[in-house]
């Protein structure tokens, strides 16, 4: 007998292909049986109405390190249809932290990963505390190489000793040992902004031709983009290891609709020449991290104290304004887009509270400053602990991106404590809501990129398809009822349409009502 069979939909199994009608059966968390002609006994039958099934959705690029052991944790995900997701990513994971430099580590990781009761020495640690937890999806680790670099040297501006690199690698390979699914880089934050080329090849070299994904959140995304990405395709080529771009995007109204394209025809390229490399975007123009990515990276060496001296420091303040009027060889998010498009995002000062969601410009003339000298009193009132949401890039762009058969789609969700982006509530809606209906996709191109084809890159075996023995994760919506509710001054709706989510062969949703079950697993 099975436990549930899900009759009368129309089935997009994520291969890409056309939606087929037919059944589903679930018996023991994974697919019994699926397609037209799957019947049978079941302990409970779900009239699917003509609804569309899918395999459930997978967010690659998540920011929950600390989030997942929150209460209410996966209510946002769930209502959109996500049933993994993947932590640690960008260089900057909660997990493996220790040594001399863990407190310094912990503070700079905050406005990303949020902050945890418990510590976590090494990425079992990390797995262990999961597993002990009722996750209500499942959710997996990328091993961080900033974490691992600033728990091994700090956050100084320098090449890394030969005894610093063997430790880095004796610390990647643990966390490689203790279960992490790939490893991301941070090259646009410290420390891993402060290696060059080379020595990023030398620090990764564990990796050659492991057939372990690397993950990178790129040294630039405005002026220097496209170098960038020649970067990372040098690194691929000497790793001979698969590499993701993520976020793919192209900061600057003087960057748009030139950059992308000729990044998406250099990724094509490399593709055809033999190369394992593919991008991923999030559907929305505007991004979210810590407010001090806007500052040159150089005044980011030794962590956040001695920024945070900076800012209180005269002759620093004038320095960093200098760089940032004219420095092209940085990502200088204000000279791109201006202090108008970069929202304050959250405060710990009550005194700041008022500015959450404003513009650094709108700040400036509330409190009669210059932008500058608001935005350094901020940061340094409060320790660099704040976040941001910045629109910084082109709908045309993203909707090419989107397009390309070798992207991927994520939210880059983080939590802050303040005004949330919209995407960590809606990200996955608006892609069918906006590019499905909007005609840059269609529903089964969408569907594949949010099931099979993250799951196929990262090797999550059991995810992503609806076939006789996969997991018995998935989704049943009708297209049309799916919408994003959220927005930039009110974003903490929960997304709407999906009326069954299965984690697991259990249900998480069931006709629309959040069940409580804590089905999911730590991958």
């Amino acid at each position: 007998m099975f436990d549930y069979l899900i009759q009368n939909v129309n089935i997009l199994d994520g291969s890409g292909r056309e939606a087929f009608p037919g059944s589903v059966a679930l018996s023991g968390g994974k697919i019994a049986a699926a397609g037209p002609g799957a019947a049978g006994e079941s302990a409970h039958i779900i009239d699917g109405k003509g609804r569309t099934l899918t395999p459930g959705f997978i967010d690659i690029h998540r920011h929950a390190d600390a989030a997942l052991f929150r209460p209410e944790f996966g209510r946002a995900e769930l209502a959109q249809g996500l049933t993994t997701i993947l932590n640690g990513n960008c260089g900057l994971s909660l997990a493996p932290v220790s040594g001399p430099h863990a407190k310094a580590v912990l503070d700079y990781l905050a406005p990303i990963t949020g902050r945890c009761e418990a510590a976590f020495p090494t990425l079992a640690d990390y797995r262990a505390q999961a597993n002990r937890t009722a996750l209500p999806l499942n959710a997996g680790m990328l091993a961080g190489m900033g974490t691992l670099r600033a728990c091994v040297a700090g956050f100084q501006d320098r090449a890394l000793t030969d005894g610093e690199y063997r430790a880095l690698h004796d610390a990647l390979e643990r966390a490689l040992a203790d279960g992490a699914l790939g490893v991301s880089l941070g090259l646009g934050y410290a420390p891993d902004c402060f290696y060059t080329t080379p020595q990023l090849i030398r620090a990764l070299e564990p990796l050659r031709r492991s057939g372990r994904i690397i993950t990178v959140h790129m040294r630039q995304e405005g002026d220097g983009v496209v170098d960038a990405l020649r970067e990372m395709l040098e690194a691929a080529r000497a790793l001979e290891t698969p590499v993701e771009i993520s976020h793919l995007k192209a900061i600057g109204r003087r960057n748009w609709r030139r950059a992308v394209p000729e990044m998406l025809a250099l990724i094509a390229q490399a593709r055809a020449e033999g190369l394992d490399v593919s991008c991923d975007a999030y559907p929305y123009p505007a991004g979210s991290t810590q407010l001090i990515h806007i500052l040159p990276p150089e005044f980011q060496s030794g962590g956040i104290e001695k920024l945070t001296a900076a800012l209180r420091d005269l002759e620093s303040r004038q320095k960093m304004r200098r760089r940032m009027e004219s420095g092209r060889d940085f990502e200088n998010i204000t000279a791109l887009v201006g202090f108008e498009n970069i929202r304050a995002a959250s405060f710990r000062q009550p005194e700041h509270l008022a500015f959450e969601g404003r513009s650094i410009a709108e700040i400036a003339e509330a409190q009669g400053k210059d932008p500058y000298d608001a935005l350094f009193d901020l940061l340094a009132a409060e320790r660099c602990t704040v976040s941001m949401i910045d629109f910084i890039a082109d709908e045309e762009d993203i909707s090419d991106i989107l397009r390309a058969p070798f992207s991927g789609v994520i939210s880059d969700a983080t939590y802050p404590a303040g005004l949330a982006h919209p995407r960590v509530y809606g990200a996955f809606p608006r892609l069918l809501e906006r590019y499905v209906k909007g005609g840059v996709l269609t529903l089964p191109e969408a569907v594949h990129k949010l099931t099979a084809q993250p799951a196929e890159r990262f090797r999550l075996t059991g995810k992503g398809r609806i076939e006789p023995g996969a997991d018995g994760d998935l989704c049943l919506f009708d297209p049309a009822k799916v919408h994003e509710p959220g927005t930039w001054t009110s974003p903490d709706q929960l997304a709407q349409g999906m009326d069954w989510v299965f984690v697991g062969g259990v249900p998480a949703i069931a006709e629309g009502a959040f069940t409580g079950s804590g089905s999911g697993r730590h991958l």
